[in-house]
């Protein structure tokens, strides 16, 4: 049995690469919007949808979708040395390429003409299309007993500290209004440490880059945390670059 689904909208995010995107939702307050596509760009579509607080997003792993999917991945929370069947990981390479986020609802607002959700806490790449949007119910959908598996526990966070010219040019561009948060969303991203699991039980000389907004955020580890080197503006071919590598390393969440 197939069925088609088409994009009811696309996620606008900081996330332009997938490299440094948190592995779960809410990890990270993020600030984005969820831009409704043409067909639904009306706001009868999401009458009454403000009275909620938070809300369920299902999305296509568009960018996965092309490498197919295998019946067991590597999770990194356990070190990407086992193996555990796909079904019970949240692996972004699945038979169908769809994930679900718990979002936080800020509002409905008009935006270049389009209809928008402002939400925080995802953990979606920009422009991720997104097939459906639920509104989250507390006393059904929060089960308070429930058990985690290998991931019961939130991740340990590391420390993020910052060089004097980081930190200057962190201050240049938070007074824009485009790099809304700036300073937390590098902390937030970064505390998570995004390195491949293998990479985390060794010396790491290797320097780093993260893509936020159109910056480019240069990074490394050192005395066991991490300090920001400096940021600069992305090029497009960098980002494209990036792209193509990230497919080429799949990864499981």
């Amino acid at each position: 049995m197939t069925y088609q689904i088409k994009a009811v909208a696309r996620c606008r995010t900081p996330y332009k690469q997938k490299f440094g995107i948190p592995r779960q939702p809410g990890l990270v307050a993020a600030r984005g919007f969820v831009e409704l596509e043409a067909e639904f760009n009306h706001m009868d579509a999401v009458r009454g949808l403000e009275q909620y607080s938070h809300l369920w997003l299902l999305f296509c792993f568009h960018e996965n979708l092309a490498q197919g999917w295998k019946t067991t991945v590597r999770p990194p929370r356990l070190g990407g040395n086992e193996k555990l069947g796909v079904f019970a990981t949240r692996s972004t390479f699945r038979p169908n390429g769809i994930g679900q986020s718990v979002v936080k609802l800020h509002g409905v607002v008009q935006r270049n003409g389009r209809v928008c959700l402002e939400i925080s806490g995802m953990d979606l790449l920009d422009n991720t299309p997104v097939i459906d949007i639920k509104p989250y119910i507390p006393f059904s959908d929060a089960i308070h007993d429930a058990v985690g598996g290998i991931a019961h526990e939130a991740p340990a966070l590391m420390t993020v500290n910052y060089t004097e010219l980081a930190g200057a040019q962190i201050a240049a561009y938070a007074a824009q209004a485009q790099y809304l948060d700036l300073a937390e969303l590098i902390d937030g991203v970064l505390a998570q440490d995004p390195r491949p699991a293998y990479k985390k039980a060794k010396e790491d000389p290797k320097l780093y880059q993260v893509a936020l907004y159109d910056l480019d955020i240069f990074w490394c580890i050192e005395n066991d945390g991490i300090k920001v080197l400096e940021l600069k503006p992305a090029k497009l071919d960098r980002l494209d670059r990036l792209d193509r590598l990230d497919k080429e390393s799949p990864s499981a969440n």
